[in-house]
């Protein structure tokens, strides 16, 4: 499979502190990837500057068939370019059914005036039935999404972004807050969009690493420490020493 995304050497300093330090990395298009690593190695920074919100100080992020470079795009150029990113908090419009919320999300010609004059189609309509199945949530389509729970939002959430049908999918840990039952179901709907886009997830529990089944890279102090499958990396002397063994 095709590179989707390359990081190569980017480095990033607040306040003379390395946040970032000559961290390379690379998704290939439909691939599932966990980002795991201590607090503070790194992780949102790198997802900062795949999404356009933080400018590193050197290094270069490629993206796409043509490897176009991010780093001289905006954030919203970014998004359309088909960058989606989840954050831990889901934000949902409250008031609205979920089905509203899905239809607002739905990939679309964004301008002021089509906004104005936005009718859903038929498809469109078929396309937030398979979205809703997708994420378990048919059987709420017509509930206010205030009324759902911690996890059902976090669904409608990743729902709303794969509405937009993004290539590359961040996610900021989204086991946060669940019980183990819809942790299990999370699991089963990022495998399922790993199918057709690439998803980078970032998470603090192992259990729901393990679930997942992927590759998986480790942070430490902005770099990556180690990269494989999670045994391989559970197994590995600095990551125990840095990150689980404590």
């Amino acid at each position: 499979m095709s590179t989707l995304l390359e990081v190569s050497g980017v480095s990033v300093s607040f306040d003379g502190f390395k946040a970032i330090n000559n961290l390379s990395f690379q998704i290939a298009e439909r691939e599932l990837r966990a980002v795991i690593g201590p607090n503070g190695a790194g992780k949102t920074t790198f997802m900062d500057i795949i999404t356009g919100k933080t400018k590193p100080d050197e290094g270069r992020v490629n993206y796409g068939d043509k490897g176009v470079s991010l780093l001289s795009m905006s954030e919203s150029r970014i998004a359309q370019a088909g960058v989606g990113r989840k954050f831990q908090r889901p934000t949902v419009f409250e008031d609205q059914s979920v089905a509203d919320n899905l239809m607002m999300a739905l990939k679309k010609a964004r301008g002021p005036f089509s906004v104005l004059t936005f009718r859903p189609d038929e498809d469109d309509h078929a396309k937030i039935v398979e979205l809703a199945e997708e994420i378990g949530l048919s059987g709420a389509l017509h509930r206010k999404s205030g009324e759902l729970s911690h996890g059902q939002k976090q669904w409608l959430e990743i729902g709303m972004l794969l509405a937009q049908e993004p290539r590359l999918l961040l996610v900021d840990e989204p086991a946060a807050g669940m019980t183990p039952t819809e942790r299990e179901h999370t699991t089963d709907i990022l495998r399922e969009a790993a199918r057709t886009r690439a998803v980078v997830v970032v998470e603090h529990d192992m259990e729901f690493v393990r679930r997942l089944d992927c590759k998986v890279t480790v942070l430490h102090e902005g770099s990556v420490l180690a990269e494989g499958s999670i045994d391989h990396v559970t197994q590995n002397e600095k990551v125990i020493d840095v990150y689980l063994g404590r």
